[in-house]
């Protein structure tokens, strides 16, 4: 990953952990606890790891992968849920992004 990039983030259907950045500690306990049920419940339903990462121009980005060799991980409906997601979550994922933008990037809005 790119050195301007924040990991928001993520969990692991591996080792059925969940993390969210320390940096984002800040953030309301019902939007923590959206974010935590919307990644487990991923890696519960299609496996591997997803990790929610801002880029450099504070756009919101799904980072998925899987260990060489699962065959349990749901490639094609990892793609489905990741847009499932982006359109039932759309206004939750745009209040982080500006968040982001204002508080770690400083810009006005």
């Amino acid at each position: 990953m790119d050195e301007e990039e924040v990991v928001l983030c993520g969990a692991s259907a591996y080792n059925k952990k969940y993390y969210l950045n320390e940096y984002f500690e800040g953030l309301p306990d019902g939007v923590k606890d959206e974010l935590k049920i919307m990644c487990v419940l991923y890696t519960e339903d299609i496996g591997g790891i997803l990790q929610l990462v801002f880029d450099e121009e504070g756009n919101l980005q799904f980072r998925t992968q899987q260990k060489e060799g699962d065959l349990l991980y749901d490639e094609i409906g990892s793609v489905l849920k990741i847009k499932q997601l982006q359109n039932t979550k759309q206004d939750l994922l745009e209040s982080l992004e500006m968040y982001y933008r204002v508080f770690f990037l400083g810009e006005d809005e």
